[in-house]
């Protein structure tokens, strides 16, 4: 009878300890997610002053100039109201996102992966180096014109121009990060016996974080760039061929309500995505 009160007692103790433990998990979990909720919010709030002050200098100065060419902050803020309601705005912004997206997850991917090899393997290194410079320094503009030229005025050679003057800046930072990856640690790793893949997912990619997130927010702000000049060359929708059809109809105002419209897309993408990520990976590497 003794003995089965014990037992009962310790199955109770094991069950709240158990519970305990669990709750333990979820309320760090729950403390982690409002830190990073807090510290993108300070930093939207931060930005949104920071553009409102830009937006008063903008007013001022152009109620000084007085030049149709220079329009006021709140014309433009008109135009951008008018082309998103009786305007293409919306439509032209989605499918220009949709080929920054498409172009932006493959340059990473291939990036990262190449930059990882010629970061580690030598030989490949002196062999890919000269092609990588030719890469390099190639203008965006005869890129997109060859493209263009050999794959037709189609969608596909619109998201391979893009990836082809995106990839080499990618490969250069993630070269350049698997470099100096602490050898120290590999020999840690080697010697307690960690198989390839927890290496290099827990010890070797974690080292090149820093460089991934900072080839991330330079690639996206390329990528639009030459995304807008893809249209404009050769698609007949998209924020690009949008800037154009403005351009021919000297709207000023129209050109930097798509500037920034896209810009502010840009702003919230950075804020909701890179900003938390960024967070969320600096805390796990600090823990491990």
């Amino acid at each position: 009878m003794k003995v089965s009160r014990d037992l009962h007692r310790a199955s109770n103790f094991a069950c709240c300890s158990s519970q305990k433990t669990h709750h333990i998990f979820w309320l760090g979990t729950l403390v982690k997610a409002c830190a990073i909720t807090n510290t993108c919010l300070s930093w939207l709030v931060k930005r949104i002053l920071g553009i409102a002050c830009i937006g008063l200098v903008w007013q001022f100065a152009a109620l000084l100039i007085a030049s149709p060419d220079f329009p006021t902050c709140l014309a433009v803020l008109q135009s951008i109201y008018f082309h998103l309601s009786e305007g293409d705005m919306a439509a032209n912004l989605l499918i220009t996102l949709n080929r920054v997206f498409i172009s932006f997850i493959i340059s990473m991917v291939l990036g990262v992966l190449l930059g990882v090899v010629m970061g580690t393997h030598s030989r490949v290194n002196k062999l890919a180096d000269s092609a990588l410079i030719i890469a390099l320094n190639i203008p965006a503009l005869v890129t997109i014109l060859l493209c263009y030229i050999w794959l037709g005025l189609v969608e596909s050679a619109a998201i391979a121009a893009v990836i082809l003057n995106k990839v080499p800046t990618v490969v250069v930072m993630i070269r350049e990060g698997a470099r100096v990856v602490d050898q120290d640690l590999l020999a840690v790793a080697k010697v307690y016996r960690l198989s390839p893949k927890t290496t290099f997912f827990r010890v070797f990619l974690p080292q090149l974080y820093p460089y991934i997130m900072a080839s991330a927010r330079s690639g996206l702000s390329l990528i639009w760039k030459i995304v807008l000049v893809v249209e404009l060359l050769g698609r007949s929708d998209g924020v690009g061929f949008a800037l154009n059809t403005q351009f021919q109809f000297f709207d000023i105002s129209g050109i930097l309500a798509y500037t920034c419209a896209f810009i502010s897309i840009i702003l919230c993408i950075e804020a909701l995505i890179f900003r938390p990520l960024d967070t969320w990976i600096a805390r796990g590497v600090a823990h491990d």
